[in-house]
């Protein structure tokens, strides 16, 4: 028997629980539940879940180890992990990014006070 873990999945206008066989690619199982990981333009041309084109990226709390090595650059220099390289192995919050040319992503607007 497969177990299942729930993963949190944060969007702009709405936070959603999924659950996921454990050790799923967070990539493969957004997908698969209707949320894209990619902005306009990489949504059609990526590399397919391989590591390389660094356009499929999420904020994850609580952030696994680095498996990849372009996973573990984006964590050496702060940027958003890759979710092609997170298997899924407990419970994850994923915060999907407003992403605009290719994989681009934006800084985040401050809210007024």
């Amino acid at each position: 028997m497969n177990e299942r873990i729930p993963v949190r999945v944060v969007t702009e206008c709405e936070e959603i629980t999924i659950e996921v066989e454990r050790g799923v690619v967070l990539r493969d199982a957004l997908l698969d539940h209707g949320f894209s990981v990619y902005g306009t333009v990489s949504q059609y041309a990526n590399c397919g879940g391989r590591g390389l084109c660094a356009t499929c990226t999420v904020e994850v709390d609580p952030a696994p180890e680095p498996t990849h090595w372009h996973d573990a650059a984006a964590v050496r220099f702060g940027y958003p992990r890759l979710s092609c390289c997170i298997e899924v192995e407990e419970p994850l919050t994923v915060r999907l990014l407003d992403k605009h040319v290719w994989g681009q992503v934006l800084p985040r607007q401050a809210t007024p006070e």
